[in-house]
């Protein structure tokens, strides 16, 4: 249904090594660059980083988070520890969420901008 989604960054730079380490646990890599943008996928770029002079200020009570499907449990916890050595912040240790199904093995981080992230495999 969704082809790509944009999102702004403070800064392009933090944001590369952010993403690059965090997304390519999970099969991702970054596909194009530009000097203020920078698109991420597999195939084809879906998730766009752009350097903005006003992102959208992070708010827990939006609701908004961006989840990323992972191919196994272990691609999870790498994305978890990725995130949290290269300036993400904890929102949730990987681990089975029962209540969102039996097999919903996620985890969760907040990248520098705020964004919540999440990692997830299920069967």
């Amino acid at each position: 249904m969704i082809d790509h989604l944009s999102i702004g960054v403070r800064s392009i730079q933090a944001a590369r090594r952010f993403y690059d380490a965090v997304l390519s646990p999970l099969g991702y890599r970054l596909l194009q660059e530009y000097p203020t943008s920078l698109g991420y996928g597999d195939s084809h770029a879906e998730l766009w980083l752009l350097e903005a002079e006003r992102p959208v200020p992070a708010d827990e009570k939006s609701g908004l988070h961006l989840c990323f499907g992972a191919p196994d449990r272990k691609s999870v916890d790498a994305f978890y520890q990725a995130a949290l050595k290269t300036g993400g912040t904890d929102n949730g240790k990987p681990g089975l969420r029962a209540d969102y199904g039996p097999d919903y093995y996620a985890a969760f981080a907040i990248d520098p901008d705020g964004y919540r992230l999440e990692a997830y495999y299920g069967k």
